[in-house]
């Protein structure tokens, strides 16, 4: 692929910096890293990750849209603060869509729905006749305020004509501890967070909320399926500040595409609860638009407001 000189200068002597938005330690800082170890064998260059915590992610977001556009620094990113912030955050500091440029989406992760051991529900159908019956039973947790589980537990209430209130906790562990002693009736979380509890019982995962079933739980239908036309997808990806060169972000796209490919890798990211992806710059782009699209109108609806 043919470069301007300075395109070439830029993505093949100076070290790449990849900044991940959140705390260092968790999956999203393993992603990035594993992307990160792809650009350096592709690119023959150091390429590091920088964990820049702090508000939500906006400080690290906001980082890379002050990075000069030459190539050097990247963001890697989970969906909610180039997708989803905007709908509930009066000052965000940045433009998801104008002050940035979609690389690559490296991977999707779904939404599962899991019950208490107590509640008698079999699927979806059972549990929303069990919660019509007494509607003191309409309370689900999430992992926090303004969490995509959060606002999906909200677009079921919708779908299946229940009041669900949202009881919000600190993470996904102190709710699945009350789910399994039955102090919380429903939960609602990754897909990834549920696996070891639904396997080993006694909570039950009733759906799952891609288009089609989870690679992770073949065995529980979608909600599609289930009969609830509601679908929601978190993702990972890659992008770089507005104005960096179409041809540094093409080679960065089809770097990432094709590593993506290895079978290793892919395993890597499985492990860490991502279905591997690789998309185009343009691909990506479209992605995140649908999905802003997508929960704008459920996030407005609850009006919900961050502290």
């Amino acid at each position: 692929m043919a470069f301007s000189p300075q395109a070439h200068a830029q993505i093949t002597e100076a070290p790449v910096k990849i900044i991940f938005p959140f705390s260092a330690g968790g999956s999203g800082d393993a992603i990035s890293r594993l992307v990160a170890e792809a650009l350096r064998v592709e690119l023959g260059r150091p390429v590091i990750v920088e964990s820049r915590s702090g508000a939500a992610g906006r400080i690290g977001v906001s980082a890379v849209k002050a990075a000069a556009p030459d190539g050097l620094t990247l963001l890697s990113t989970p969906i909610a603060p180039m997708a989803v912030y905007q709908h509930f955050y009066p000052s965000l500091g940045y433009d998801p869509f104008t002050d940035f440029v979609p690389v690559s989406q490296i991977g999707t992760f779904d939404f599962s729905l899991a019950v208490a051991p107590s509640v008698p529900a079999k699927d979806l159908k059972e549990l929303v006749a069990w919660v019509k019956a007494d509607e003191k039973r309409a309370s689900y947790g999430s992992p926090g305020a303004g969490t995509l589980p959060h606002f999906f537990g909200l677009l079921f209430g919708r779908a299946a004509g229940l009041p669900l209130q949202h009881v919000n906790y600190r993470g996904s562990a102190a709710a699945l501890t009350d789910l399994l002693g039955d102090q919380l009736p429903i939960f609602v979380t990754t897909t990834s967070d549920l696996l070891e509890a639904h396997k080993a019982g006694p909570i039950k995962v009733l759906a799952t909320s891609d288009r089609a079933r989870s690679a992770f739980l073949p065995d529980v239908p979608s909600f599609k399926e289930s009969g609830y036309d509601i679908v929601g997808t978190g993702w990972y990806g890659i992008f770089a500040p507005a104005g960096t060169s179409a041809a540094t972000v093409q080679r960065y796209s089809e770097i990432i595409v094709k590593a993506l490919q290895n079978p290793e890798l892919r395993a890597k990211l499985v492990t860490l609860g991502l279905q591997p992806t690789g998309t185009s710059s343009s691909e990506f782009a479209a992605i995140q638009k649908a999905d802003s699209a997508l929960w704008e109108p459920v996030i407005k609806a609850s009006g919900f407001k961050p502290e």
